[in-house]
């Protein structure tokens, strides 16, 4: 069995506001989920959160990045926080927040010494726009990209080094967002990104599909992958409380059978889960089936 780990990752610094300009409440997220007692249902211990500096560009900049200095703090003070979390063999469960703090767990997996990593990106959207391309100027709309380096930011170069992942050792899992370009979709084959839709997720099922990922991400040559879980890739019948939530997705039973399968692999280092927000859940309906998934994953046996 694992040794878990849980962290809070409470940042809400890289996405848009709420229509009503106020910062949305996904900092509110890892409280919730401790309060539903999921640290003892994964049998975790709780390292307690990693807490951003506030909210600054609630108009967002031309053409650049949303709060980009004080995302790029957080992000190395995550890193720190997520790599000791790693220490002996712990499987890290960072609870966001924003989706980019992704960026900040696969720079941990680099300071806790896997110097090649894969990346499992299960999400309904790509995230692989440049802050050229992005309309909300969102870090979580570009952190895909920028863990492969793509963008004019320096978000896209946390590590001097060169990018956090290679673009042909990620592979995204449930995307359908073909019709919002926004999104940089077209870009992922140019990085040779493996691109399991949700189509093709809901037809071979979850099983196929963690297959596929696993021969991509813990294949010869990798150190281990990481696995980053966004809300939204839920059906949105399921998964209301999410910026952006799209129909035709997966249900949790599925969700959770991918999940628990991508755990399992010796490979696996660690899992975030990101973009749920309590302030569009006003009765923890969504926290609920969210909390489920996270213990069925981290718990359940093949």
């Amino acid at each position: 069995m694992r040794n878990i780990t849980l962290l809070g990752a409470p940042s809400s610094i890289g996405i848009r506001p709420y229509d009503n300009g106020r910062p949305r409440e996904l900092d509110r997220a890892p409280r919730v989920f401790r309060d539903l007692g999921l640290a003892q249902r994964i049998g975790a211990k709780d390292l307690g959160d990693v807490v951003p500096q506030p909210y600054r560009d609630f108009v967002r900049p031309p053409f650049g990045v949303r709060n980009e200095r004080e995302v790029g703090a957080y992000l190395h003070q995550l890193a720190d926080r997520v790599a000791d979390a790693m220490q002996g063999g712990a499987f890290p469960v960072v609870l966001g927040g924003d989706c980019s703090i992704v960026l900040g767990c696969t720079l941990a997996a680099h300071r806790a010494g896997q110097r090649r990593i894969g990346l499992a990106y299960v999400d309904a959207h790509a995230d692989f726009a440049s802050p050229g391309e992005s309309r909300s100027g969102s870090a979580a709309s570009m952190c895909l990209a920028m863990t492969v380096g793509r963008g004019d930011t320096p978000l896209a170069r946390l590590d001097p080094s060169g990018p956090l992942v290679r673009g042909g050792d990620v592979v995204i899992v449930g995307r359908r967002d073909n019709a919002a370009l926004i999104y940089g979709e077209p870009y992922l084959r140019e990085f040779g990104v493996l691109d399991l839709d949700a189509a093709y997720f809901l037809e071979a099922g979850p099983t196929t599909v963690a297959d596929a990922v696993v021969d991509r991400v813990a294949g010869e040559g990798l150190d281990g992958f990481w696995l980053h879980l966004d809300a939204d890739v839920l059906d949105a019948s399921v998964m209301a409380a999410v910026d952006s939530p799209e129909p035709n997705g997966p249900d949790a039973g599925q969700v959770a059978t991918l999940l628990n399968r991508l755990v399992r692999e010796p490979k696996a280092l660690g899992l975030d889960v990101t973009i749920y927000d309590p302030g569009l859940d006003p009765d923890l309906a969504a926290a609920r089936i969210l909390a489920g998934i996270i213990e069925q994953a981290l718990t359940a046996h093949p």
